[in-house]
């Protein structure tokens, strides 16, 4: 029946602190079944392009809403044949996380981009954002499970996703990483084998 106007404010309400609930039970499932090996990785060579621009365009309806230019860069032909080794469906989920972090904290008029760098044994995926930033000594926590920085603690996220985006990348013999200057926004790069484990031992021991 239709509710008076308290009524539809309480309503939507639920409805917004019901999806963070299922955002914090699906982001706890997924990490649950990864630490206990339920759910595994199938890595395997292919093209990053197709994957990246699934992410992007998953994340672009938030984007826009909030004012803020979501980019995926290069467009060359050149950036559409690097190739990694890595798991399509876990790894748009870490890519995901990465974007949805910098639409969050990053202002209206802001910007988000996202870029590949191809080396010899791996690539980068870099997401660049205008957003808040990170003081240096928050960097060494941000990929622990939970840990929120003080700037953040009243905004929405529970501090999963960058402990996600970890679990994700070693799992497939990669790493993540984080260069930020507070107030200047951030860099979170996800580096993934352009070989297979062999290769990915290599980088670790370099």
């Amino acid at each position: 029946q239709p509710l008076p106007a308290q009524g539809r404010d309480c309503a939507a309400a639920l409805e917004r602190q019901a999806e963070k609930l299922k955002t914090l039970i699906e982001a706890l499932v997924k990490t649950s079944r990864l630490e206990n090996g339920i759910l595994t990785f199938q890595p395997v060579v292919g093209p990053l392009a197709p994957m990246l621009e699934q992410a992007v365009a998953g994340l672009q309806p938030k984007a826009d809403r909030k004012g803020i230019t979501l980019t995926l860069l290069p467009t060359q032909a050149q950036a559409r044949e690097m190739r990694a080794v890595f798991d399509a469906k876990w790894t748009e989920e870490a890519v995901c996380n990465l974007l949805d972090n910098g639409v969050k904290y990053t202002p209206a008029g802001g910007a988000v981009t996202v870029s590949v760098t191809a080396y010899e044994l791996f690539c980068r995926i870099d997401v660049t954002d205008t957003g808040m930033g990170l003081a240096e000594e928050e960097q060494a926590k941000v990929f622990q499970r939970f840990y929120r920085a003080p700037a953040a603690r009243d905004g929405e996220g529970v501090g999963i996703g960058l402990y996600l985006v970890r679990q994700i990348a070693a799992g497939q013999g990669g790493y993540v990483k984080v260069s930020s200057q507070r107030g200047r926004g951030s860099t979170f790069s996800l580096f993934l084998p352009r070989e297979g484990a062999a290769a990915s031992e290599r980088i670790f021991r370099n």
